[in-house]
C-alpha cells in the first residue's frame, strides 16, 4: 500500500528522531516546502539539543507520535539522520498510521523508520532530508515530484561489476549498519522476493564485509530477487582484504542468479536520487546500462 500522494495545501510535519541539527537548515527547507505549496509544520523538538539527540528520548517520541497521530499531516519529512531512532522505535503506536498512512521521508538513521513502515506493507521515501532540500535543487526537485506522484524511471549507466539480468519486486533496505543493527528483531528485513537496496558511510571494508555475511548467514542476501548497491563514501581500501570494498559486495553474492547493480546514486552523497521503498519496481540491468522502472503506484 501507498500513501495519497501530495497536493497543493498538504500539511506536512517536519521532525527530528535522531541527531539534532543547526536550525537553519529546518527553515530553509520549510521556505523550500512552502514554494511546493504544501504548508510545513515544525515539530515541537524538531530543533531541541540534548547531547547528539534532537531533544531526549521521551520528546523525540512524542514528536514522531504527534506526526504520525495527526490526520491533516500526510508526509513526514525527518530533519535529519544521525543517531537515536533505535531507542524509541519499539514505543511507536503505528495504530493511527496503519488507518491513516503518510510518506515518511529521510536516510541514513531513517532507515529504522523505512522497515518499521515496511512491517505494515506501507510505501516510504529514501530521499533528501532538510540540509539538501536547502542547498540541492535539482535533488530538492526530484523530492518533490515523488512526493506529488510524478515518479521518475531511472537510467544508469554501466558498472563492470554489474550482474545483468531482469527482475521484479519491491525495494526495501537503506543504511546497511542501521539495517544490520535491527537483525533479529520484529524490524528485521523481510527479504522473500524483494529487491534489496544498501548504502553507508564511514565504515571499514571488513565492516561491510560483516554486515554482508550477518546478512548472508542469516538467508537474507538468498531471498532477495535483487540487489541495488548504492554509494559507499569516507572509507578507505583496505589492501588487506584482498579485495575493493565493491568487489567484497560482489563476492558475497556471487553464488545467486538475481541481476545485481553497483553505482546507483542514493546514499550519503550530493545527488541522492529518491527511492520509493514498498512499491514494485522492474529492473533491468545490461551491458549497456540499467533502467529502474516504478510499474506501480504513479498515478494514472
Amino acid at each position: 500500500m501507498w500513501p495519497p500522494y501530495l497536493k497543493h495545501g498538504d500539511k506536512i510535519a517536519i521532525i527530528s528522531p535522531s541527531g539534532n541539527i543547526d536550525e537553519k537548515y529546518i527553515d530553509g527547507a520549510t521556505e523550500v516546502l512552502q514554494s511546493w505549496g504544501l504548508h510545513p509544520i515544525v515539530g515541537k523538538h524538531a530543533k531541541d539539543r540534548f547531547g547528539r539527540f534532537a531533544g531526549s528520548k521521551e520528546e523525540r517520541l512524542a514528536d514522531v507520535q504527534w506526526a504520525f497521530d495527526t490526520k491533516e499531516i500526510k508526509a513526514v519529512l525527518c530533519s535529519r539522520g544521525g543517531y537515536g531512532l533505535v531507542q524509541i522505535i519499539d514505543d511507536i503506536d503505528f495504530t493511527h498510521f496503519e488507518l491513516y498512512p503518510k510518506w515518511v521521508i529521510g536516510f541514513s538513521d531513517i532507515t529504522v523508520l523505512h522497515l518499521a513502515v515496511a512491517a505494515y506493507d506501507i510505501a516510504s521515501l529514501h530521499g533528501i532530508m532538510a540540509k539538501d532540500i536547502c542547498l540541492n535543487s535539482e535533488s530538492a526537485e526530484l523530492l518533490r515530484q515523488s512526493l506529488f506522484g510524478e515518479l521518475t524511471d531511472y537510467a544508469i549507466d554501466p558498472h563492470p561489476l554489474n550482474r545483468t539480468g531482469k527482475t521484479h519486486g519491491e525495494i526495501i533496505g537503506g543504511n546497511l549498519s542501521v539495517m544490520c543493527g535491527l537483525c533479529g528483531t520484529h524490524f528485521d528485513v523481510n527479504a522473500a522476493g524483494k529487491i534489496l537496496f544498501i548504502e553507508d558511510v564511514g565504515e571499514k571494508p571488513y565492516q561491510v564485509d560483516r554486515y554482508l555475511y550477518n546478512l548472508k548467514l542469516g538467508g537474507t542476501l538468498e531471498q532477495l530477487s535483487g540487489l541495488i548497491v548504492g554509494q559507499f563514501t569516507e572509507y578507505e581500501e583496505d589492501e588487506e582484504m584482498g579485495a575493493t570494498l565493491y568487489e567484497l559486495i560482489a563476492d558475497a553474492v556471487s553464488e545467486y542468479k538475481y541481476p545485481v547493480i553497483f553505482g546507483f546514486p542514493a546514499g550519503h552523497i550530493t545527488q541522492n536520487l529518491p527511492l520509493p521503498f514498498g512499491m514494485e519496481t522492474q529492473l533491468n540491468v545490461s551491458t549497456t546500462g540499467v533502467s529502474l522502472n516504478f510499474i506501480s503506484g504513479k498515478e494514472d
